[in-house]
């Protein structure tokens, strides 16, 4: 199949891999093209814009940093929405708020093309072997004709409704992940004098009511982590954990939501941020917390 796709960062590069490696003819384009070059090495093709893009095209993934970035990837001159578009089926996967999808899908059908939102649970690894969580929204007519490809990258994929109740899934399952991150710190904060292995910190937590799934497959990248300094795999790091809390905060503002908990934890992130923690992988926020603790010690 034809698969457009914009935006290679981390996860669009890792969703393209896997894409190349099923056999897909892939067609990229990238604010930054260097960003491509990797792909293009095992035969993606690169196009001149967005608008390029979705010509080619029978299905166009897009997995953008903000709302800003899917205006100006949508709207622009030569963005996707500016062609010849009748029939078209994009899939956004950026982690935005519903409201910005909802405003997406609007100006997708005004130009009588489909939108279906499907942001992912999971990080590279899982995005390279098809491992990933979908949460889609839109019309099933739509999720049936994405889910072919959808179901290449993802070990399950539910529709969940209409567009723009899978961004409001994304950012709950995102919400306790980064509060558990300021929380595990805090905790190994509490052991920081008691001399126990990182190792066997994190396995009796993963073993116990104080562990989450997520320390399956982080926790020995963690207590190498907590021994040597923060590692340079990341697979979401602290500044995009830190923009997910403020959309979040600014969802649950238009709800009429108090959100303390939320709140705190961006307030961590951003001191985390402030500290050069910023490109880290967000499970490195563990690292950053059990490092102020020592520097407390008296």
């Amino acid at each position: 199949m034809d698969v457009g796709l914009i935006g290679i960062g981390r996860m669009g590069s890792a969703i393209g891999e896997r894409l190349i490696d099923l056999g897909h003819h892939l067609i990229v384009w990238n604010r930054t093209p260097e960003k491509a070059n990797h792909l293009l090495e095992r035969g993606a093709g690169l196009a001149p814009s967005p608008a390029a893009v979705a010509h080619a095209s029978e299905i166009t993934l897009t997995i953008l940093t903000d709302a800003k970035a899917i205006e100006t990837v949508y709207d622009g001159p030569d963005g996707l929405l500016s062609g010849d578009i009748v029939g078209k089926l994009f899939v956004d996967m950026s982690t935005v708020a519903p409201e910005t999808i909802r405003a997406l899908a609007a100006r997708v059908d005004a130009k009588k093309a489909a939108l279906l939102e499907c942001p992912v649970g999971g990080t590279v690894g899982p995005a390279r072997e098809g491992k990933l969580l979908g949460m889609a929204g839109g019309s099933g007519a739509d999720f049936a004709r994405a889910r072919p490809v959808l179901e290449q990258l993802c070990r399950r994929v539910d529709l969940l409704g209409p567009n723009g109740t899978g961004s409001a899934m994304k950012l709950a399952i995102n919400l306790p992940l980064a509060v558990y991150w300021e929380a595990l710190g805090e905790a190994l904060s509490l052991v920081r004098d008691a001399g126990i292995a990182p190792e066997k910190m994190l396995e009796i937590l993963a073993d116990s009511s104080g562990g989450t799934n997520v320390l399956k497959n982080r926790a020995p990248k963690l207590a190498a982590a907590l021994k040597e300094g923060p590692r340079p795999e990341v697979g979401f790091d602290i500044e995009g954990m830190r923009k997910d809390l403020r959309t979040m905060l600014a969802v649950g503002g238009t709800m009429g939501l108090d959100l303390p908990v939320t709140a705190k934890a961006l307030e961590c992130y951003e001191s985390a941020a402030e500290a050069g923690w910023g490109n880290k992988d967000a499970s490195n926020l563990v690292v950053h917390r059990l490092e102020k603790a020592k520097a407390a010690k008296r």
